[in-house]
C-alpha cells in the first residue's frame, strides 16, 4: 500500500472539515430551536393576563 503524500493528507483533511462543521451548525441550530420553543412556552406560562 502506498503512502499519501503530505498534500494529498491535507485534501483529504480539509475535504472532512466543512461536513463536521456543518453536522454542529446543524445540531446547534435545532438545540437552539428546541430552547427558544421552550422559553417562550415557560414564559408565556407564568404570565397572567386576566
Amino acid at each position: 500500500m502506498r503512502e499519501l503524500s503530505a498534500e494529498a493528507r491535507l485534501h483529504i483533511h480539509a475535504r472532512t472539515l466543512p461536513g463536521r462543521s456543518a453536522g454542529r451548525f446543524a445540531n446547534f441550530a435545532v438545540y437552539s430551536a428546541f430552547a427558544l420553543i421552550a422559553a417562550i412556552v415557560f414564559g408565556t406560562l407564568s404570565v397572567h393576563p386576566f
